[in-house]
């Protein structure tokens, strides 16, 4: 049930919010529940969880460019994996680099 409700406020989320919302930060927080939130929220198949600064600490120190490079095209790590764009190819480099600033700024 638990599961359920919090699927269910991911996807709701994004369509609270008004276009007060800088457009950046709005489009990464979108793309993120709609995308990326299925995997780092639970942390499926390796993919540090959104907001665990432990998890973000090495990952952040190499800077955002170099994330959203490697959440573009997918890579392999020792912990786990991400394919490119998540899996969705439909997503702009653009809407991924957005997504990817977004969950930075939830892990400081």
């Amino acid at each position: 049930m638990n599961k359920f409700l919090i699927l269910v406020l991911m996807l709701a989320l994004p369509f609270l919010f008004s276009s007060t919302v800088a457009a950046d930060t709005a489009q990464g927080q979108g793309v993120y529940m709609n995308f990326c939130a299925p995997c780092h929220a639970s942390g499926v198949a390796g993919a540090p969880k959104t907001g665990d600064k432990a998890a973000w600490q090495g990952r952040i120190g190499k800077g955002e460019e170099a994330m959203a490079a490697l959440a573009i095209k997918g890579f392999q790590g020792s912990s786990g994996f991400m394919p490119a764009k998540g899996g969705n190819s439909a997503l702009t480099d653009e809407e991924v680099t957005s997504a990817t600033i977004y969950m930075v700024e939830q892990s400081k």
